[in-house]
């Protein structure tokens, strides 16, 4: 059978997450690396409707497409099948900007993504924790490329910037001398204990040009789903080729660096450390991580 796997838009994260995973797939299975419109949303609805095997999300979604809340119109039995990657999601000024932690963001017009899309409820997320109210500045409402643009032009203050690496950061980076923003005093411990499928992320200094220091900032942890009718013996194969070929995804594709070592989390933390909101591993997942020794077997 044809391995039909969601993703992005072309050369978005997803997509080209999605595209080094049917590298290492294609040997032997035929794989069909699809472009899907709401990428994590759209890859759920997908799933439910049995045109996907596969699906890249962003942990944060899974939880409601499980209960069915919106923007799900009914629950999904979606289920967990592997992580893909760990990456900091955060505000960009221009260098010369008097903004430098979240807070100063007040008042200032900032680029938050289009209302449709998953970044842009991020940012809803993150503000409603620290209880900043989007009546407490301007919202615009760009797509990144746009928002870069307009970031270079001096027509916005701050931007929301979707995880590196990733082209658009990158070019924006050559392009303008940039800083990135700091949270304030126990703002960053707020957001991740009160979230849950959020994680610290590390931004190195010299990641980008303009990143002079080592700063903290939201981490998502984007994983892969499946649906409970995909059968187990498919979910192992995909989910074991994974992890026997994590070294090779991280040296094809940079966003899969880190996959290794999230994969060592399931022998300290257990099955949980991959099920956000409770949304279960599948079946087919459980017993690929059994067979690497990634997790206790039946009879341990």
């Amino acid at each position: 059978m044809t391995i039909r796997i969601g993703t992005s838009e072309r050369g978005g994260t997803f997509n080209r997450q999605g595209e080094a995973l049917g590298g290492v797939l294609r040997p032997k299975h035929e794989v069909d690396i699809r472009t899907v419109e709401g990428s994590s949303v759209g890859s759920a609805l997908m799933l439910h409707a049995g045109e996907l095997e596969f699906g890249f999300s962003a942990s944060n979604w899974v939880g409601r497409a499980r209960r069915g809340e919106d923007p799900f119109k009914e629950p999904i039995a979606i289920r967990m099948a592997a992580p893909a990657n760990v990456g900091p999601m955060f505000f960009v000024v221009r260098a010369d900007s008097d903004l430098h932690v979240i807070d100063d963001m007040k008042g200032r017009k900032v680029s938050v993504n289009n209302p449709d899309t998953g970044m842009y409820q991020h940012t809803r997320t993150i503000f409603g924790i620290l209880g900043l109210s989007f009546d407490a500045f301007e919202p615009v409402h760009l797509n990144f490329e746009d928002g870069v643009e307009a970031l270079i032009a001096g027509e916005i203050d701050a931007q929301w910037q979707c995880p590196i690496p990733n082209p658009v950061m990158t070019d924006l980076a050559e392009r303008l001398d940039i800083r990135i923003l700091e949270y304030g005093p126990g703002q960053l411990d707020r957001v991740i204990a009160e979230a849950g499928f959020y994680r610290r992320a590390m931004m190195k200094a010299g990641c980008l040009r303009g990143v002079a220091k080592d700063t903290e900032q939201v981490g998502v942890l984007n994983v892969i789903t499946t649906h409970e009718r995909v059968p187990e013996e498919l979910v192992k194969e995909v989910v074991g080729t994974m992890v026997a070929n994590a070294k090779a995804l991280g040296e094809a594709e940079e966003l899969y660096a880190g996959l290794a070592d999230l994969f060592a989390e399931l022998k300290t933390e257990g099955a949980s450390v991959f099920e956000p909101e409770g949304v279960k591993l599948h079946p087919g997942a459980v017993a690929a991580y059994r067979d690497a020794g990634l997790l206790p077997g039946l009879s341990d």
